[in-house]
């Protein structure tokens, strides 16, 4: 679960949540710490060596949530998301989609995997990043997804800010 648990989502303040983590400045070294809300312990931000991850926004739990009633809740997600990535192309432009499958498919065979990428799977958020970059003059690239860890787990909406580029990391050599 992270803090954003029960808000509306609203592009506005996903923009100006994302604007906030372009001009907050990025550890330059470090281990990948997630770190939760002081009273309810929902996650509320990850940072690494050269990024930040916040969640955007979350949806209701899918607890029994099958057919149309699952669908209808991806197919929303998508919609919000949809509408956040407009927002964003009409401010720089095109995006490029990175998949993120290639480090959980890393990860089940054992592999490395990035520190970016291992943080967004920490934090179930496996679906593929539509990326920016760079988009600040301190070369900052941006990168906003939305996905979840199980069928049962509530879609969840996050953007990550790092100073490297986003790229998908090279699958396994198997596939």
């Amino acid at each position: 679960m992270s803090a954003r648990a029960g808000e509306t989502f609203r592009v506005a303040r996903a923009v100006a949540d994302i604007e906030a983590l372009l001009a907050a400045p990025l550890p330059a070294t470090g281990p990948t710490a997630a770190q939760g809300d002081p009273v309810t312990g929902e996650w509320t931000v990850t940072e690494g060596e050269g990024f930040r991850i916040v969640p955007l926004w979350e949806g209701d739990a899918l607890d029994g949530a099958h057919g149309t009633g699952w669908d209808d809740a991806d197919e929303a997600a998508g919609a919000r998301l949809a509408a956040l990535v407009e927002e964003l192309e009409g401010r720089w432009g095109a995006h490029h989609q990175v998949a993120v499958h290639a480090a959980l498919l890393l990860r089940q065979d054992g592999a490395a995997v990035p520190p970016l990428f291992g943080a967004l799977l920490d934090e179930d958020c496996s679906g593929d990043l539509a990326a920016w970059g760079p988009v600040s003059a301190q070369g900052r690239w941006v990168g906003v997804s939305v996905g979840h860890s199980d069928w049962d787990a509530p879609l969840v909406m996050a953007a990550v800010v790092s100073d490297r580029p986003i790229l998908a990391p090279e699958p396994p050599s198997w596939l």
